[in-house]
């Protein structure tokens, strides 16, 4: 299989001054052109041993600090940042030939910031982050499902639902963004950030 892209380029001259900028722009598009989750985001992190792995994961918010997601601190993906708190996030627009990736550390979201994100989830979702043990070994579904209806049992609808505390948010700290954008003949633009001191090297990259 093999598409030809037949997009507007990508130039030096017309891209923001900081990749948070340049993000705010792409997303935006993404949002206006119809992209299914466009806050949909490919996660790679690695354990102490070396050892990969990826899952896609939500955005949830992002700024100047970093780029954040929410999950279960005992996940694969958090024992991972545990031991090893790097990671790399993918954002596939296909649909518009595009593609970022942010590489860097990782940090803890605090607290009330987490807080004020949980209580605007909903009243099923903050269930659902009591009842599943994220990435542990269940017999089967049935199990999971007796938990979630006693929780549902203990707090009904309209009840306030407290945060997990081994659930939480991670800022992954932005180290470089590439912004990809397909070209024909394979001839790719790819345009990265390196962060450099309090501001930004933009270099180009062969496809």
């Amino acid at each position: 299989m093999r598409k030809q892209y037949q997009h507007d380029g990508l130039s030096e001259d017309k891209i923001a001054a900081d990749p948070v900028a340049q993000f705010a722009d792409w997303f935006h598009e993404a949002v206006q052109a119809g992209v299914e989750e466009p806050n949909a985001m490919v996660l790679s992190t690695a354990d102490a041993a070396g050892r990969p792995g990826s899952r896609t994961v939500l955005l949830k918010g992002f700024d100047r600090r970093g780029f954040v997601f929410y999950t279960n601190y005992g996940s694969r993906k958090g024992t991972d940042l545990a031991a090893n708190p790097q990671a790399s996030v993918l954002f596939p627009w296909i649909a518009l030939a595009r593609q970022v990736i942010i590489g860097g550390r990782v940090e803890k979201v605090g607290r009330d910031e987490t807080a004020a994100y949980f209580r605007t989830r909903p009243h099923g979702s903050q269930l659902g982050a009591w009842a599943s043990e994220q990435s542990s070994p269940i017999a089967d579904r049935g199990v999971l499902e007796q938990r979630y209806a006693d929780l549902e049992a203990r707090y009904p609808e309209g009840e306030g639902v407290p945060v997990p505390p081994f659930w939480g948010g991670y800022r992954v700290v932005p180290e470089t963004v590439e912004f990809w954008q397909g070209r024909a003949n394979r001839l790719h633009d790819r345009l990265r950030y390196v962060a450099d001191g309090e501001g930004w090297q933009l270099e180009r990259l062969c496809p």
